[in-house]
């Protein structure tokens, strides 16, 4: 589990790219790997991967085809920079809100509004998710645990503040980039126990 909260960002030194999955090896942040020990879960741009231990200076993860499908790993290359955050301890101090990095779906970047040091970003969200997103509730973007300020029939926006834009990957996002959607899991369960009991009352 994580929290939402990104505590480094970091470039793709290497991708390797077998038949059934991506090896994908990134700088680590000074100190980030401290204690980390192989098979630990660290979540890579809001995904929850393992850490294959291979490199002391350098994180190293195995990427499957299916998450490569559902993700926008399959858009990282050599120079790009990733959210990273390491798994959570029963000590933790949960600063966002539980994620599992586990991600459902994509959503791209439709708008960007920057005003000072904050920005306004509106994306686009799929019939199949739409029912999920709920104002004032919380998602994952990228990893990062997000509020959303408002939506509409087709799109969310959220409002990102300084802190934000400094310590996560957001503030190099442009119109048409891709995401990585993690939504609420209580949302989730809520909308749709709603949805059966309504279901059979029909």
């Amino acid at each position: 589990m994580f929290s939402g909260i990104v505590s480094h960002t970091s470039e793709i030194q290497d991708i390797k790219k077998n038949k059934d999955y991506w090896n994908l090896c990134i700088k680590s942040p000074n100190k980030f790997n401290t204690k980390l020990v192989k098979g630990a879960s660290v979540s890579v741009n809001g995904v929850c991967l393992t850490y294959t231990g291979e490199s002391k200076k350098y994180l190293t993860f195995d990427v499957i085809n299916e998450t490569l499908k559902i993700t926008n790993l399959s858009k990282l290359r050599k120079g790009s920079v990733v959210n990273l955050e390491r798994s959570l301890k029963f000590s933790s101090e949960i600063g966002g809100h539980l994620m599992s990095g586990h991600i459902q779906t994509t959503s791209k970047v439709i708008q960007i509004k920057r005003s000072h040091d904050t920005a306004m970003i509106k994306f686009s969200i799929g019939s199949k998710h739409k029912d999920y997103i709920t104002e004032k509730g919380y998602v994952g973007i990228n990893g990062c645990s997000l509020t959303i300020s408002k939506k509409n029939k087709a799109n969310f926006y959220v409002n990102l503040i300084p802190e934000t834009l400094k310590m996560t990957n957001l503030s190099k996002l442009r119109v048409g980039s891709l995401v990585n959607l993690e939504l609420d899991q209580n949302t989730v369960t809520i909308v749709d126990t709603v949805k059966n009991i309504l279901a059979k009352k029909s």
